[in-house]
């Protein structure tokens, strides 16, 4: 299984003006962070994790070429604003993109994509063909996927495991079912905003803690936010089983 980090970076804290602070002066080619996503490329399978605002580019800046399903974790804009550019992937292998989400996640693609799935389509819109999940396991060509439900303030936010792979964004709380399906990992991949306390995001200290307590082999931090500070400077004050991702980066799993 290859793990490519697509974006690692989020909307949150980003202010409307051009930002001059250290991250985003930074010339760290790991500082430039696009909103979150990562592809999973398994033998005649290839998967994306969310579609933020940014998938068009991460598609061309990895020079992606062929996508046969996208999960969603959950609604938010920065997760699911790029839905429209799949349809390059319809274009170029003549066929419907399959779609994991849950029911609460369908009825807002369906309403903000309202055009995609409407009755009498106009000609060139993406083809989507979606298929609802919940917290039950289910398998995509024979790639069983465990869905992991984390809490993002109120709102349940689902995180994904694959075999000894998983990834989770948007989180702030778990329960001890949730938790317990995260035993066992090669690799974590879990959200880390900021320093400082955020009602429904996950601080640096907050996922170190995590780690600890679910002990995977490796640890990868993302949906980072400029105030978290720069790759090199946070880089230097984790344990050796943890790392920050960065755009670009990629694993074999």
């Amino acid at each position: 299984m290859k793990v490519t980090f697509l974006g690692t970076g989020t909307s949150q804290g980003v202010p409307v003006i051009a930002c001059e602070c250290e991250v985003c002066s930074s010339s760290d080619t790991r500082d430039k962070r696009l909103r979150c996503s990562v592809l999973i490329e398994l033998p005649d399978l290839n998967i994306v994790i969310d579609t933020g605002p940014d998938f068009r580019q991460q598609m061309l800046r990895e020079k992606v070429q062929r996508v046969d399903a996208v999960l969603f974790t959950h609604a938010h804009k920065d997760h699911v604003a790029g839905l429209d550019d799949i349809r390059a992937f319809n274009f170029k292998h003549s066929m419907d993109m399959q779609v994991y989400a849950t029911q609460d996640v369908q009825q807002s693609l369906k309403r903000e994509f309202h055009y995609v799935f409407a009755e009498n389509p106009y000609p060139g819109i993406p083809k989507v063909r979606l298929h609802e999940i919940d917290k039950n396991p289910f398998s995509i060509a024979g790639q069983e996927i465990i869905p992991v439900e984390v809490m993002h303030a109120q709102l349940p936010v689902l995180g994904f495991r694959l075999d000894n792979f998983a990834y989770l964004t948007d989180a702030k709380t778990i329960s001890e079912e949730e938790k317990s399906k995260l035993k066992g990992l090669d690799v974590l991949v879990l959200n880390a905003l900021r320093r400082e306390s955020h009602v429904s995001h996950l601080t640096l200290t907050e996922a170190l803690e995590w780690v600890d307590e679910l002990k995977p082999k490796q640890a990868y931090f993302t949906h980072l936010s400029h105030y978290l500070g720069t790759h090199d400077a946070v880089s230097k004050e984790l344990p050796n089983a943890v790392q920050l991702a960065y755009d670009g980066l990629f694993l074999t799993v």
